[in-house]
């Protein structure tokens, strides 16, 4: 595993971005373990957090675009701080842009927020994490609709490989199947438990025996199945 992914991991839990205990999430299923990219919420762990988004974007599309879009509300932080932390570390200028929930009718007119798009512009879309895939139904008619714009990918902090609406694949996968563009994320779920299970950080061990045996219980229900 790649340095640079050991650190995320560790920044995640540290950040109290990853959490491990019993959540209900959004779809109703019970998880042992919950992501909330909202409690990022200084400077430092903005900038952070970009630098990592701009590794693995490095890693998985090689800057080969130029356009990052993020989806309202949690997706306009993750644009702007990537974009500053892609320009620091790669000398690339690339344009950030993210919409409104309601369109504007007065002053700055419209629905988008930063750069405008244009026909031919390439796009890479910037996500805390999918679960579903539902998010990418809202978000590729607002980009369609503004311009004939090429979507290259799709990038998450954290795929849970859960299965989405087919018991065969994840909700990167579908998206990848159902929209024709590449998916990606930092880290995914069992990179997570690989790294943390019986690790000592911080003078504890974040998954124990008991953790991981509710984690592979979890998968065992929603994971997918690829027998």
């Amino acid at each position: 595993m790649e340095q640079y992914k050991q650190e995320f991991i560790e920044f995640m839990v540290e950040s109290q971005v990853l959490k491990f205990g019993d959540f209900t999430l959004k779809s109703g299923r019970k998880s042992p373990f919950f992501m909330n990219a909202g409690a990022y919420v200084n400077g430092s762990q903005l900038r952070r957090l970009g630098e990592y988004y701009a590794r693995a974007i490095h890693d998985h599309y090689d800057l080969d675009f130029d356009v990052l879009f993020g989806p309202a509300y949690k997706g306009i932080p993750l644009s702007v701080a990537t974009t500053m932390a892609i320009s620091e570390l790669y000398g690339k200028e690339i344009r950030y842009c993210s919409n409104r929930k309601e369109v504007k009718d007065h002053g700055d007119t419209g629905i988008l927020l930063g750069s405008p798009l244009k026909d031919g512009d390439r796009v890479v879309i910037i996500e805390d994490v999918t679960t579903s895939g539902k998010s990418i139904e809202e978000t590729y008619p607002i980009l369609k609709a503004q311009a004939d714009v090429d979507i290259r990918g799709l990038i998450v902090s954290l795929n849970r490989n859960e299965r989405g609406r087919s018991a065969d694949q994840t909700a990167l996968d579908e998206i990848r199947e159902v929209y024709g563009f590449e998916t990606a994320a930092i880290v995914s779920m069992p990179e997570v438990v690989e790294y943390l299970y019986g690790r000592e950080h911080q003078g504890k061990v974040i998954i124990d025996d008991e953790l991981k045996q509710r984690i592979d219980a979890y998968y065992a229900q929603y994971g997918v199945n690829r027998s």
